[in-house]
């Protein structure tokens, strides 16, 4: 399924054509087949945002973030010998040792860390920081293709996504293709969505598309649960 906001699309291919793109190596081939028309076709700033993009960012972080923890480590060694054994300062190569004998037995084992060390990164969870990723990406007037995003949000984050995608929409005149499974994006007000599940192609609301009925029979089904 993909959902369209502020944008047309029209297809020439068929959907099994479309389906052996995806599949290879065609996509650039497939294009050639296809028409789009945008509102604001001068925008500067067109991007793609692949799931794998999000996840490469979160796994970045995790490195780096890494990297800092093994730092972390060493500085909370220094701080214990510069503590607790007495420095003698000879000469000037020794200011800066000299500087943290100093902070060692004037702070405390944190702000030590602290003043040595950048903080780690990873200050939200993945959720948070793949929404972040998004908002960063984001800018005005812009056409941004997004693939999945669901994939590393959580439904509470997904929410959040859909209000800064509208208000980025009408606000800053950005336009967005998404390609997504999920209920909460394809809820978004104001949606084009083609069903690409459907031979031909058609525009559909989003309480039709099966796999939304799909998640409204299971709830039904147990409705009494949620009561």
């Amino acid at each position: 399924m993909i959902y369209l906001s502020n944008f047309t699309f029209t297809s020439g291919f068929r959907e099994d054509m479309y389906l052996d793109a995806i599949k290879a190596n065609f996509y650039e081939d497939y294009l050639k087949y296809c028409e789009a028309e945008y509102l604001n076709a001068d925008a500067e700033i067109k991007t793609f945002i692949a799931s794998d993009d999000v996840f490469d960012h979160m796994l970045s972080l995790r490195r780096l973030n890494q990297g800092i923890d093994d730092k972390r480590q060493e500085r909370i060694n220094d701080y214990l010998d510069y503590r607790y054994k007495n420095f003698r300062f000879e000469s000037m190569d020794q200011l800066d040792e000299l500087r943290k004998s100093n902070m060692a037995k004037n702070k405390t084992m944190s702000q030590y860390v602290r003043n040595t060390i950048v903080d780690n990164v990873r200050e939200y969870s993945n959720g948070e920081s793949a929404f972040r990723y998004f908002v960063n990406k984001i800018d005005k007037g812009g056409i941004y293709i997004l693939d999945e995003p669901e994939n590393s949000l959580a439904p509470e984050m997904q929410l959040k996504l859909i209000d800064y995608i509208q208000q980025s929409a009408r606000g800053y005149n950005c336009q967005f293709i998404i390609a997504s499974h999920s209920p909460f994006i394809l809820s978004m007000k104001g949606a084009m969505i083609y069903d690409l599940d459907h031979y031909p192609v058609e525009s559909r609301p989003w309480h039709e598309l099966e796999n939304v009925r799909a998640y409204y029979r299971l709830f039904m089904e147990r409705k009494k649960e949620f009561e």
